[in-house]
Formats: C-alpha cells, sequence, structure tokens
C-alpha cells in the first residue's frame, strides 16, 4: 500500500473488440477460403465465378455468425468527461470514457484527453465478464484491489450483482439467450450446406431462411434490455449514452443477407430451376448424363457381312 492507497500498476490489457478467441475464428475461416481458392483454378467455364460466389457468401456467413459470439461491440456508448482518477484524491483528469457491451462481458474504456496527465499515462481498458464459467463480481474485487481508476470502477460498478441498477442481469440474460440462438443459426447454416452439396437446393433454401430467421431472433433477445429502465451512468453534467454497435448491424445484415439468398433460391426452384441448377453447377452434369449419342463408328468388318 502507499499512504493506504492500493498503487497503479501494468497489467495485461483486453481489447474491447478484438480478442484471442476472434483472432482464432478468423485464422479458421480464412485457412478454409485460401484452401478452396488454391483449388479454383481447376473450375474450368463461368462454374468457376458462381463456385467462388457461393463459397465465399457461405463462409463470410459462418464467419459472423461465430465471430459476434466474441466481440465486445454490440452496445457501446462515449462520453467525454471531467472525473476525478484516483480514490481518497481531488486530482481531476480529462478523458475519453467508453463502455462496450458484449454477449459475454462489458469493456470499460478510460483514455485521456491528453494521455499523459497527473505525471502518469491514463489509457485503460478493462474487461469483466459474466459468462457462465465467470464470476463478475469476483472480476470487480479484482478491480478494486489492483486500484483501477475510479472512472472505470464506477462503470463497473453498474452491472455488478449488488448494484440497485440491476443491470448485469439485464444484460446477461439477454445475451445468454442472444448466444444461444446465434449457435442455433450456425447450426442450420452447416445444414444448409450440407442439403446444398447433396444436392437438395430447395431445402437448403429453406435452411438459410431458419438460418437468417434465428439470428434476427438474436438481435430481438439484445434489444429487450432497451425496454427496462437504465440506470445513468454520469460523470458531473456528462452522462455516458449508449447504442447498438458494429457487430450488432453486422448480424442484422447478414441475416438479411440470408433471409434474400433463401428466398432467391426457393423462387428460382419454383420459376427458373433450369438458371438455378446453371448456379450451382448442376445443369452441365445433367445434361450429360441423358445425352444421346449423336456420332456411331461401326467396324466396315462386320458391316460387310451384313451384321
Amino acid at each position: 500500500l502507499f499512504d493506504g492507497i492500493y498503487p497503479f500498476y501494468l497489467q495485461q490489457r483486453k481489447v474491447s473488440v478484438f480478442d484471442v478467441s476472434t483472432i482464432i475464428v478468423i485464422v479458421v475461416f480464412l485457412t478454409f477460403a485460401c484452401s478452396f481458392l488454391l483449388i479454383i483454378p481447376g473450375i474450368r467455364g463461368r462454374a468457376r465465378l458462381y463456385w467462388t460466389l457461393r463459397v465465399l457468401l457461405s463462409l463470410i456467413v459462418g464467419l459472423v455468425i461465430v465471430i459476434v459470439q466474441f466481440t465486445g461491440d454490440w452496445e457501446t456508448g462515449w462520453v467525454k468527461a471531467n472525473t476525478s482518477y484516483k480514490s481518497f484524491s481531488r486530482a481531476l483528469v480529462t478523458a475519453d470514457i467508453g463502455l462496450h457491451v458484449g454477449l459475454a462481458g462489458v469493456n470499460v474504456t478510460l483514455m485521456g484527453n491528453p494521455v499523459n496527465q497527473l505525471n502518469e499515462t491514463i489509457n485503460y481498458n478493462e474487461h469483466f465478464a459474466w459468462s457462465f464459467n465467470a464470476d463478475y463480481d469476483h472480476s470487480y474485487s479484482e478491480g478494486l484491489e489492483r486500484g483501477l481508476p475510479s472512472p472505470i470502477l464506477y462503470v463497473a460498478e453498474k452491472f455488478t450483482t449488488q448494484s440497485p441498477c440491476s443491470m448485469q442481469r439485464q444484460y446477461r440474460i439477454s445475451g445468454h439467450y442472444a448466444s444461444a440462438t446465434l449457435w442455433v443459426a450456425f447450426c442450420t447454416w452447416l445444414i444448409s450446406n450440407m442439403l446444398f452439396s447433396m444436392p437438395v437446393l430447395v431445402y437448403g433454401g429453406y435452411m438459410l431462411l431458419v438460418t437468417g430467421a434465428f439470428m434476427i431472433f438474436s438481435l430481438l433477445s439484445f434489444s429487450t434490455v432497451r425496454n427496462s429502465l437504465m440506470c445513468p451512468i454520469q460523470f458531473g453534467t456528462a452522462i455516458l449514452r449508449t447504442g447498438y454497435g458494429g457487430s450488432f448491424w453486422l448480424t442484422l445484415a447478414i441475416g438479411l443477407l440470408c433471409f434474400v439468398a433463401g428466398i432467391a433460391v426457393v423462387a428460382l426452384h419454383y420459376f427458373s430451376s433450369d438458371l438455378l441448377k446453371t448456379f450451382f453447377d448442376l445443369h452441365e452434369d445433367k445434361a450429360e448424363e441423358y445425352q444421346e449419342m449423336t456420332e456411331v463408328y461401326v467396324n466396315p468388318h462386320f458391316v460387310n457381312k451384313g451384321l
């Protein structure tokens, strides 16, 4: 202790949007994409373009469904405030305070404006998890012991189980349901790819519609937080207000893309099946299967014998 106050010291930071899990997911899907690009020169004609569109669009859908599980920007907010920096100290700093809410926890960011104030570098980004295997209150207690800056502890305290705001309960329940529906969407995405490869095109289109529906359900689950009253996060006269972040809008865009692709597949199946089979590189194979022999070669020896 330093005069009865926990000292500040450097520690490992966790970024608000990207972390190790996110990087692993990106690397896995990039590996699949690069593997496909290696074999694409072996596909001839226009089928090469169709294969590229189908595979890359499918990988993008799967990547987004998985990666938004680990991002921390489903809901974000920033505020610039003049606030105290340390407990038991009257020193004030000018800083930008950010809140980033994900499905598995929150990130609280404190960045000085300028960064160097009070002979210290003010640049903090702390993660507090509330997933099933994490104890949010324990993480908050560790933050108190480490002597985190007062603005970070103030924001993090709003999400503790002992807080009268009950913000953690609201976000945690909605985040768990959103995560569960996204994993269901991932399973239906896998099934749709299996059906397209069998091929049972119309049922693959139906499963794309189901995938988009579950992605929209996850957004509806997360947005239920907005229906309840929120405790204000206030720094003097400045209030930290949050809005939907990049992961929310990206999930919405991919969900709508699944709807459009599913409707297109089903519509083409009923109104233009030949075009659909051409896009999935099935029309030529079936034509070859039923192709009649147009030229016949006969042995002249048997022709001369009248056979």
